[in-house]
Order: C-alpha cells, then structure tokens, then sequence
C-alpha cells in the first residue's frame, strides 16, 4: 500500500470518528470537553494531529489541525447548535496556504 494511499484513509478515517463522535456528544446537555493528539513517523518524517472539541447546552464545536512532514498544516473546525429539533451547523477548511472553505447548513433531528 503506497504512503499516500494510507494518508488518505487515515485522513478519512479520523474525519469520519471526529464527526460521528461530534454528533454523539449533541445529544447530551451537560458540558462535555476532549482532546486528542497524535504523532506518526516514516521515511518521510513526522505528521502529527491535534483534536479538540466539546458540548455544552445543545451546541458542539471541534477542531483538528493537521501537520505534515514538511510541516503544513491543514485545519478544519465546526460547530453544530440545537433549538428544539431544529439544528444549524458551520464548518471551515483552512488549506496549508490559508485559503478557506466556509460551508453551512440546518437539519431537523427527531
């Protein structure tokens, strides 16, 4: 398996637990904090990853920095606030050259 393929699903697989774990953590009231951090090498050298997140009355937010080898480093945070059933929702993507991606939506839960 070529190194780009393993960082690609690595990527996916720890975007997937992030947001899965986000929308968890909405369901609960209480004030709920986590981090995460981690670190890999290879011939390459290191990449590491930083997580953060929390719940607190109906609203969670988390955010993950990822840095590369060279020492990039890509950031994407989100945040998701409850009334009711009624949910809105914001996530930016910050590329290792500061150019951003702001997208938004709203769903009903039941």
């Amino acid at each position: 398996m070529s190194q780009c393929h393993e960082d690609v699903t690595m990527t996916r697989t720890l975007a997937t637990g992030l947001l899965a774990g986000s929308l968890a953590l909405l369901s609960f009231g209480q004030a709920y904090a986590w981090t995460r951090d981690g670190h890999v090498s290879g011939p390459r050298g290191t990449a590491s990853v930083h997580a953060s997140g929390g719940c607190a009355n109906g609203a969670c937010s988390r955010s993950i920095t990822r840095t590369g080898p060279r020492g990039y480093s890509t950031t994407r945070s989100g945040s998701v606030a409850c009334d009711g059933a009624y949910c809105t929702g914001t996530r930016t993507a910050t590329g290792p050259y500061g150019n951003s991606v702001t997208r938004s939506g709203s769903f009903y839960r039941y």
